[in-house]
C-alpha cells in the first residue's frame, strides 16, 4: 500500500511534534508541520544573525563602559568625560560646566623671568632706534639738498660713507654713456740701483678680458677699479686736489690697487721695487643709436694725475727683500 496515500491510516512516528493523527488533523497536514517546523525555529535565528551584523560598534559602547564598571573602575571613564576625551565611538564629550581646563605652558618671551623680559624689550627697542636712525639717515642721503641736509650734512655723511654709501646710478634717466678705461705706470729702482719707467699698464682691459666669457666673475673685478676711479673722481676738484679727507684717502685706495695689479704683472722685474705711480683715465662717448639724432664728439678725452710717492706702501716689500737678502747671505 502507498505510504503516501491520503486515505492511508498508517500512523506517524512518535517524534512528530503534534503526536499522533487524530480525526481533525489529517496526515497530510501533519507532515508538513513536522518538515517545516524547523525551518520555522531557523528564521528568527538568521534575523537575528543579520540585526547582529548590521548594529555598527558604537552599540557595544554602553556595554563595554558597564563591563569598565562592574569591574571596578568607574573613576576612570568619569575622569574621561570630565576632560573632554573622546569616547569608543570616537565622539568627544563636552566638559561638564565648572570645569578648569590646565593653562598651556608659556612659550617665548612670556617664558622668561620678569627680569629677562625686562631686558629682552630693551634690546628689541635699542635695535628698533637703530634700524629706524639708519633708514632716516640713508635716505637724507638720498634726498635732493634740503635744510636737514643743509645743517646736518656732515654728519649723514659720516655715518654713510664708506659702507653704507648708496647712489641712483641704476635708476637715472641719463645713465653713463661713456667709456672709461683707466691705466697706471711706474718707476722702478731696479737691483743695480738704476731707475727706469714701465710702459703703461691698460687695468681697465685686463678686468675686461678677465670678465668676458666668465659666467661668475668676481666682485674685484667687476667693480673694485671702477668704484676707485669713481671714488677719485667725485673726492677731487677739477685740479686733481683732493677735497677734504675722502680725497686722500681715494689716493691711498688707488696706489694700493696699483701696486698690487704691478706686482701681479711683474713690472718692477727681479730685485726691483716701485717706487711711484702715475695714473691716467682714456674716456671716449658710446655712440648713440642712428634714430636719436644726437650728435656727440668721437675723440678721447685723456686725464693724467701727477707721480705719486708709493715709499710707505713699499717700505715692507723693501724690507722682506732685505731680510731675504741676509738670509741668502
Amino acid at each position: 500500500m502507498d505510504a503516501y496515500d491520503k486515505g492511508s491510516d498508517a500512523r506517524q512516528g512518535q517524534d512528530g511534534p503534534g503526536g499522533p493523527a487524530g480525526p481533525d488533523r489529517p496526515d497530510g497536514e501533519a507532515d508538513a508541520a513536522e518538515t517545516t517546523a524547523p525551518e520555522a525555529d531557523e528564521a528568527p535565528q538568521a534575523a537575528g544573525a543579520r540585526e547582529a551584523a548590521d548594529v555598527p560598534e558604537v552599540a557595544v559602547v554602553p556595554e563595554a563602559a558597564g563591563t569598565a564598571e562592574v569591574a571596578g573602575v568607574p573613576e576612570v571613564a568619569g575622569a574621561a568625560e570630565a576632560a573632554g576625551a573622546p569616547d569608543a565611538a570616537g565622539a568627544v564629550r563636552p566638559a561638564p560646566p565648572g570645569t578648569v581646563q590646565p593653562a598651556a605652558p608659556r612659550t617665548g618671551v612670556a617664558a622668561l623671568s620678569p627680569r629677562y623680559q625686562v631686558g629682552a624689550v630693551v634690546a628689541l627697542a635699542v635695535v628698533a632706534v637703530a634700524v629706524c636712525a639708519h633708514i632716516g639717515m640713508v635716505f637724507l642721503h638720498l634726498a635732493p639738498s634740503n635744510t636737514l641736509t643743509k645743517q646736518h650734512g656732515d654728519v649723514v655723511d659720516e655715518w654713510v660713507f664708506p659702507e653704507f654709501e648708496q647712489n641712483w646710478k641704476l635708476f637715472a634717466p641719463n645713465p653713463l654713456q661713456q667709456n672709461v678705461s683707466v691705466q697706471v705706470r711706474a718707476e722702478v729702482s731696479t737691483a743695480d740701483g738704476e731707475i727706469r719707467t714701465t710702459g703703461w699698464y691698460d687695468l681697465s682691459a685686463e678686468d675686461g678680458r678677465a670678465i668676458d666669457g666668465n659666467p661668475l666673475p668676481s666682485h674685484t673685478q667687476q667693480n673694485e677699479l671702477r668704484r676707485a676711479w669713481d671714488f677719485f673722481v667725485a673726492s677731487h676738484d677739477s685740479d686733481d686736489r683732493p677735497v677734504g679727507l675722502r680725497g686722500t684717502l681715494s689716493e691711498t685706495y688707488l696706489r694700493r690697487i696699483a701696486l698690487l695689479r704691478l706686482d701681479r704683472d711683474g713690472a718692477a722685474g727681479p730685485g726691483g721695487v716701485v717706487e711711484r705711480v702715475q695714473y691716467r683715465s682714456r674716456t671716449t662717448n658710446v655712440e648713440p643709436p642712428p634714430w636719436s639724432g644726437e650728435k656727440v664728439s668721437d675723440r678721447p678725452t685723456v686725464r693724467e694725475l701727477p707721480w705719486w710717492s708709493v715709499s710707505a706702501e713699499t717700505r715692507g716689500a723693501k724690507s722682506g727683500q732685505a731680510a731675504r737678502e741676509e738670509g741668502a747671505a
